[in-house]
């Protein structure tokens, strides 16, 4: 009688803790980002105010993804849903176009001013999308971010607030991180050649020159004379190693390493970028932080 009293006590408290965590979620702000990236702003300033999805997982190119059906359905159902806009999320902008209608949806980039942004030389009026690869200017979207947050969920504004702040410094200490870390490169060997033009906004902030086969977007084409183009820059100005991207195809970095070798020039592969997505959760590189220092670790020790 005792352990049947035992068993029924146990299971209607762990139904009660049930309904009590499914209240709680219920609370909650739902949040749907983009990008890993974005995602990671949203959990470290909502923090235990905030559910938070990605749509977009490891390895996932943001300029040639499409949302599925699945994707649809937590678009509908979130009550904020954050993207980087710039066009980054190039085939998406009709979704969201429709969503705003109905929904709180915010351009993290809104905020920056255009003379903060780097014009896409492709596309006339349009900016380079890549904005963190520029740490201090992407700590410029935290303040969109908290003020959404804070118009979806008034009372807990202090909180969301206190989060931001201890987020801005955490930032600004990654990008301190980033110029001294940069400083080992001698300066003449501060060249990094990538897969697509990801870059830009790294170079520009840290001194380092930049060149990518592809364009600002991966759904730009290029050929031979891209190609051949690239190589011969690569010869002649003895460039010692380019990088493959975790988003991109390395097929075609491989046959510009091909390439430089049959000109007597042998560049090796410095390793693997992450640039238009993060790691997996789990990893060392699976939130912001961690994939800025992962990306220039792998740069510093390729070139320097």
């Amino acid at each position: 009688m005792r352990k049947l009293f035992t068993f029924l006590w146990l299971s209607l408290t762990l139904l009660s803790c049930g309904s009590v965590k499914e209240a709680s979620n219920a609370e909650k702000v739902s949040v749907v980002a983009t990008t890993g990236m974005i995602a990671d702003i949203a959990r470290n300033i909502g923090q235990d105010s905030v559910i938070v999805n990605a749509l977009m997982g490891p390895g996932v190119d943001p300029h040639l993804y499409k949302a599925t059906q699945g994707d649809l359905g937590r678009l509908r159902q979130a009550d904020v849903i954050f993207y980087n806009g710039l066009h980054l999320e190039g085939k998406m902008g009709e979704v969201f176009e429709k969503l705003e209608r109905i929904k709180t949806v915010v351009p993290i980039s809104r905020g920056i001013e255009t003379s903060n942004l780097i014009d896409n030389p492709v596309f006339q009026g349009s900016h380079d999308p890549h904005i963190w690869f520029d740490v201090s200017l992407w700590l410029k979207t935290i303040d969109e971010v908290v003020a959404t947050l804070i118009k979806s969920d008034p009372e807990s504004k202090p909180y969301y607030e206190s989060n931001a702040s201890a987020y801005r410094n955490e930032l600004q200490i990654l990008h301190n991180w980033v110029l001294t870390e940069v400083e080992k490169i001698p300066k003449e060997k501060r060249l990094m050649v990538t897969a697509h033009d990801a870059f830009s906004y790294f170079g520009r902030a840290y001194d380092i020159e930049v060149r990518g086969l592809q364009g600002i977007s991966t759904l730009s084409e290029f050929g031979l004379k891209d190609r051949v183009d690239l190589v011969n820059f690569i010869v002649e100005r003895k460039v010692k190693a380019v990088f493959v991207e975790t988003s991109v195809s390395e097929k075609n970095i491989k046959a510009i390493v091909e390439g430089c070798k049959q000109k007597g020039h042998e560049v090796v592969i410095g390793g693997n970028l992450f640039s238009d997505a993060m790691s997996a959760e789990d990893t060392a590189a699976g939130n912001y932080i961690g994939m800025v220092k992962a990306n220039v670790s792998t740069i510093v020790e390729a070139l320097k």
